[in-house]
């Protein structure tokens, strides 16, 4: 990998979603002939009529130009009604020897399935080596496919361990989403991961994948140029076009976040000379996490820890919770908090509401009353509406019907103007559709109360995916960012915390630290 060209980051990127034939799999050259098995058959055997050609499918132009990254059933039309001929739709259940289109479409998969089993899956070895070094990065990946068969050519190639997630024709289907060139899979599928688009790359080798990604506005969207079509690729959208994926490297990969040295010693050379200010997340971080948010008290040893260390230091408290809620819990009068990851914020002699956020405020009504409505029958499922998000909580819900959740939330989101869709643990919600999050929260605070200078340094300990925004802020800020975590997982942040007892005893050792500097 030593020529491979620095591409991902994790700095701009969480997320990679992979088209499987042709990207992953040597299954193009299957398709291509399954495809030409059916259309040279039925043609053979269709009776001449005037205006219909019955020429033979050509395997290069006719499958790039019609089929090649679209859904069976339009690859089957188009394809058809370019040779003059209009075949009836059909029932999805048709069999292979029907004349419609869903018919053809089935005898099509029965040929591809076919040839599967009789010669296997070949895989690109450097797309396999790239999906393993982006997981060992912390980067989440998922394919995105219109084929059908995607879990039976994971599987002959020995591949399916390797995603988060899968997104094949068959939930497109379910899920009513339109097919690529439309960006509607691509978008589920970084919502499935709980990744905004911009947040995510796309790497596609057919035109109409290509499309669709940059209709998605992905953050990065690279071509495979495995048949000649490097121009086309671009003209389509693509912002980068690679010949193998063995020439695509990481910048700045990074481990998993090991846990923070017992002794303070491990920060106090950071801390010499400067003053520390401290940025906390809530729940996972001051009280474990619990199946009731409303249960998730502060201890009383907690809650004295917290008071002791802001009269030593500056101490905001970030949370995705409403601010009115968080200061309660907290209830103490002498912190700034943040609520709604940063879009209310109010301390000593210090307000503000993100003007952005009250634009929405209609909006995000409409929305809870909307998912009130259409999840109603869903056991579990909790509609909480805060000030500037409206959150669902999932943790008591069925796996089965987390998919109706989903569903819900996505379609809600889509009706609505000035949203977006994020998520937590077992948790998904809806904000304003702001360049806002608790990374910018933490900057504007950092300014609003002095502390930029080269005599501060800022900390932030914080649990769930949400934090991650403020970790990348610090890293470039030079403060030091702490991951409170039972498990060392992938994350921006410099240290790790067990738990909250954890934090607990580092915000004593460095009340101790400041009341003897």
């Amino acid at each position: 990998m030593a020529d491979a060209q620095p591409v991902f980051s994790r700095e701009r990127l969480d997320a990679v979603l992979f088209d499987l034939d042709g990207v992953l799999t040597r299954t193009a050259e299957i398709h291509a002939e399954a495809w030409k098995r059916l259309f040279d058959d039925y043609l053979s055997e269709r009776p001449a009529t005037a205006g219909e050609d019955h020429s033979r499918f050509d395997d290069d132009r006719d499958y790039r130009r019609y089929v090649d990254g679209r859904p069976r059933l339009k690859g089957v039309k188009h394809f058809l009604l370019a040779r003059g001929i209009d075949l009836p739709e059909g029932e999805p259940d048709d069999p292979p020897e029907h004349e419609t289109l869903h018919g053809l479409g089935n005898r099509k998969n029965a040929l591809f399935r076919e040839l599967i089993e009789q010669r296997g899956v070949a895989v690109y070895a450097c797309a396999v080596d790239l999906v393993r070094r982006l997981r060992r990065s912390g980067f989440r990946t998922a394919v995105v496919t219109a084929s059908k068969n995607c879990e039976l050519i994971l599987q002959q190639a020995g591949l399916d361990g390797l995603f988060d997630k899968h997104l094949d024709g068959v939930e497109a289907e379910a899920l009513e989403l339109a097919g690529k060139p439309d960006a509607d899979t691509f978008v589920e599928a970084a919502h499935q991961l709980g990744c905004e688009p911009k947040r995510a790359a796309v790497i596609e080798d057919a035109t109409a994948g290509v499309m669709a990604a940059s209709r998605g506005h992905f953050g990065l969207v690279i071509g495979i140029d495995r048949d000649g079509q490097r121009e086309s690729l671009l003209n389509k959208g693509a912002d980068r076009v690679f010949d193998d994926l063995c020439q695509i490297g990481i910048e700045s990969a990074h481990r998993e976040t090991p846990p923070l040295l017992e002794e303070m010693a491990l920060i106090s050379d950071r801390l010499a000379d400067k003053q520390p200010a401290l940025f906390l997340d809530y729940d996972g971080t001051l009280t474990p996490i619990v199946e009731r948010p409303a249960d998730a008290q502060l201890s009383h040893s907690m809650r004295r820890a917290l008071r002791d260390a802001a009269e030593q230091m500056p101490l905001a408290v970030i949370s995705g919770r409403d601010l009115d809620d968080v200061s309660a819990l907290v209830g103490i009068d002498s912190l700034i908090y943040a609520g709604s990851h940063g879009f209310d914020i109010r301390g000593p002699d210090l307000r503000m509401e993100l003007p952005e956020g009250i634009d929405a405020l209609d909006a995000l009504q409409q929305a809870a009353d909307r998912l009130e409505a259409r999840l109603a029958d869903v056991a579990g499922v909790r509609i909480e509406r805060k000030r500037f998000a409206v959150a669902i909580h999932v943790r008591q819900v069925a796996d089965e019907d987390l998919p109706q959740v989903r569903e819900a939330v996505d379609q809600t989101r889509r009706s609505l103007d000035g949203l977006r869709q994020t998520g937590g643990k077992r948790l998904f919600e809806l904000r304003p559709d702001v360049d806002w999050d608790k990374g910018q929260a933490l900057r504007w605070l950092l300014s609003e109360l002095g502390l930029e200078g080269p005599d501060v340094l800022p900390l932030y300990l914080g649990d769930d995916d949400t934090d991650e925004d403020a970790f990348r802020a610090l890293r470039r800020l030079g403060g030091i960012s702490i991951l409170v975590s039972e498990t060392a997982r992938p994350s921006a942040a410099d240290y790790r915390l067990r738990a909250p007892d954890d934090v607990e005893a580092l915000l004593t050792s460095l009340t101790e630290s400041e009341r003897h500097a």
